[in-house]
């Protein structure tokens, strides 16, 4: 079974770099909240506000993609379910990005490769563990 070592080790990536975009955001998300408080509201616009979400269901996600990964990774029968969070997290990784892009920063071409390649190979290992 080839496949499952691609979900293992991509949910392993998975769940460090969710832990990192979770963490991201509870801080970015503070410190939008003080600067609230301390009267910047408005310079606090929507396509923050949904960057902020994005990234934080955008970790969510690709956290329990993680652990489905590797639970799942010596199990053929969840490999269909297992293609659909990689999806989904290839999705958010997508959206994130994007409004990164809206609220003014540069596209960064590794951020897309890496935020596009792990899910890629997630969504590869469940393919192959489902055969």
């Amino acid at each position: 079974m080839k496949g499952h070592k691609f979900l293992k080790i991509t949910g392993i990536l998975m769940i460090i770099a969710a832990v990192f975009s979770i963490l991201a955001g509870i801080f970015v998300g503070g410190l939008g909240a003080l600067a609230a408080g301390l009267g910047a509201a408005s310079g606090l616009t929507f396509s923050y506000w949904a960057a902020l979400f994005l990234t934080l269901v955008g970790g969510i996600c690709q956290l329990i993609a993680g652990i489905k990964g590797i639970k799942y990774s010596k199990s053929s029968e969840n490999s269909k379910k297992l293609i659909v969070w990689g999806v989904i997290v290839a999705v958010f990784s997508i959206l994130g990005m994007v409004m990164n892009v809206v609220n003014g920063s540069e596209l960064n071409l590794t951020a897309l490769l890496t935020g596009v390649a792990v899910p890629a190979l997630y969504i590869y290992g469940a393919a192959l563990n489902s055969k």
